[in-house]
């Protein structure tokens, strides 16, 4: 069983940043991948980034390359996803998921593109509005 907390959520204008936090407990940070994916009203769930941190691998939604990164720390079975220059139609509530024991960029962007997730947490929302 993994427990899984987001949070760091907030309004921001066009071209701000914004750092969401899941935080992970239950097992090891090893043992698993965490997803990020979003909800916009109207719209439905798409994958923004997925990460193992066994292996240091990572997908990202082509929308978000070069403007999100995801990290994680270890030591505090923490993921987390940068987001810079955001833009309106970055709006979402955003949610982080685990994935038991996937590894690797390819599968990285299967379980994003394919939403392979086993566990779940309340999301944070992000809203990007003047």
């Amino acid at each position: 069983e993994v427990q899984l907390q987001a949070s760091g959520g907030g309004l921001v204008q066009p071209g701000g940043s914004l750092t969401l936090s899941c935080a992970a407990s239950g097992r090891p940070l090893d043992d698993y991948a965490i997803g990020w994916f979003r909800q916009a009203p109207g719209k439905e769930r798409e994958g923004v980034s997925c990460h193992a941190s066994s292996d240091g691998s990572a997908y990202y939604l082509d929308s978000v390359k070069g403007r999100f990164t995801v990290s994680s720390d270890k030591a505090k079975n923490m993921v987390y996803l940068q987001m810079n220059n955001l833009k309106p139609e970055d709006t979402a509530v955003y949610y982080c998921a685990a994935s038991l024991g996937l590894v690797g960029t390819q599968t990285m962007g299967i379980m994003c593109r394919n939403t392979i997730t086993d566990f779940w947490g309340k999301g944070t929302l992000v809203t990007v509005s003047s």
